[in-house]
């Protein structure tokens, strides 16, 4: 796209965003291209903050990319500038530094906010989401100060921190609404397994409960719940989830429900308007039906569709979501969403068989690692496991392409999940792009480019 008196501004230098700034360069776009980010950091990976949090600012705080690579991709980086509205009409978009930048699209990468709890005392100093960078900066201190410590809410933001804290020797308490942590998104089976995890480490996991006050004076003391207990806290992680900042895209009149509603190639209802990462509702072939994916991956690879998009290249939006998640020094990954009617199918190692008769309480690998499954109408659509990388990048490949596949065999582990997954003649142009994606090391051990997916090896 070589007209260079064209100007396109993204909004938000998060992973979506970057991830489109450099797909238009990538994509031969020449003209300007503006980030306009609402924080003073050089925009900087999300991930670490709860995963990497004990290591100090040195460890969670990575950038996206280096201060020099946007010069080198003729990117202008706004930080410490917040948009205080978008005008389809003038193809304006005002800053509150008083300025008004004129652009010939926008691109949304807005991302989420942390939800907050409406109780007594929700505003009381120790009280803490963890969000952005400044969030991990008061928590990495108030961890340091000593315990105890209670995270409100068994997610994995929440699970992340208190295996930080635990690890750093502090009494943690986690508090969850729910009867069992994780079951959502992992199911009971696999929901246990990393719940044990905690358990082991001496993490009380207190479920079915929720928080009707937050109590103390000058700084939060306690955490008072549902059934009457008082919890002592120096500092409480409220982790119970997030939601997308539409405000910007309300006020310009894009349709909005549950985030901003786009479809695979990122487009809104206003088509001056595009939109990307954790803030969108989109279809997706391997969700159950429209909703929001907040991973990181996703997010690099939705704002390289967008990226590619608005320079004129019609990239759709179909990757297979993929999230990971560090706890203990154990690695949990997951491939794809399985919804409810999905068949569970647990790799059982027979090295450690604890009840043979049942097994969804079957051992799994004697070093605590574990594979799940879970098909449709005999096809994988979802798989996880706990430090098992390279039986899941087969199991990937598998649902990729939407293989039929055989319960029993994934279930045996003298499967070989990676036969399954060649093709039985020679590979098409799918299969070769399988074979040649790169793996990388997740974001906080990577380099800073994020061209390419983020993923455990």
């Amino acid at each position: 796209m070589g007209d260079e008196t064209q100007h396109l501004v993204i909004v938000g230098g998060s992973a979506a965003g970057i991830s489109a700034a450099l797909a238009l360069r990538r994509h031969g776009f020449a003209g300007r291209v503006t980030v306009v980010e609402a924080g003073d950091e050089l925009p900087y990976e999300r991930p670490p903050l709860s995963k990497a949090l004990a290591g100090g600012e040195h460890a969670f705080l990575h950038a996206i990319l280096p201060r020099q690579a946007y010069a080198e991709q003729r990117i202008t980086l706004l930080p410490a500038t917040r948009v205080l509205a978008l005008d389809p009409d003038r193809r304006a978009v005002e800053l509150d530094d008083g300025q008004t930048l004129y652009a010939d699209r926008v691109l949304l990468a807005t991302g989420v906010l942390a939800r907050t709890l409406p109780v007594p005392g929700a505003e009381l100093p120790g009280v803490l989401t963890l969000r952005d960078v400044r969030d991990a900066r008061a928590l990495a201190a108030r961890l340091r100060a000593g315990g105890p410590v209670v995270v409100v809410g068994g997610g994995f933001i929440g699970l992340e921190v208190a295996a930080v804290a635990r690890e750093a020797g502090l009494d943690v308490t986690v508090v969850e609404t729910g009867a069992q942590p994780l079951a959502g998104p992992l199911g009971p089976v696999l929901a246990s397994r990393v719940t044990a995890l905690h358990e082991r480490a001496g993490v009380r996991l207190l479920t079915s409960v929720s928080v009707t006050a937050f109590t103390g004076t000058t700084h939060v003391t306690g955490v008072r719940l549902t059934d009457g207990r008082m919890l002592p806290a120096a500092t409480v992680v409220v982790g119970v989830g997030v939601r997308p900042d539409t405000a910007l895209a309300e006020a310009a009149g894009v349709l909005c429900e549950d985030g901003i509603v786009v479809d695979r190639h990122c487009h809104t209802s206003v088509p001056w308007i595009l939109a990307a990462g954790d803030a969108t509702n989109q279809p997706h072939p391997h969700l159950p039906a429209r909703g929001r994916i907040e991973h990181w991956d996703n997010a690099v690879q939705q704002g390289a569709v967008a990226g590619a998009v608005l320079a004129g290249v019609p990239e759709s939006h179909t990757a297979l979501p993929y999230f990971y998640s560090e706890q203990y020094g154990r690695t949990l990954q997951m491939y794809g969403r399985p919804a409810p009617g999905d068949e569970f199918v647990l790799r059982v190692e027979a090295t450690n068989v604890v009840d043979p008769v049942d097994p969804a309480e079957a051992g799994g690998p004697a070093d605590g690692g574990f594979l799940g499954f879970w098909t449709r109408a005999g096809v994988l659509i979802a798989a996880a496991g706990l430090d098992r990388p390279r039986e899941l990048r087969a199991a990937r490949a598998l649902i990729e392409r939407r293989l039929p596949v055989d319960a029993a065999a994934l279930a045996s582990p003298t499967t070989d999940l990676r036969a399954l997954a060649k093709p039985s003649t020679a590979p098409g142009p799918l299969a070769a792009r399988l074979r040649s994606r790169p793996e990388t090391r997740p974001p906080h051990t990577a380099g800073t480019s994020i061209a390419s997916s983020k993923e455990v090896p």
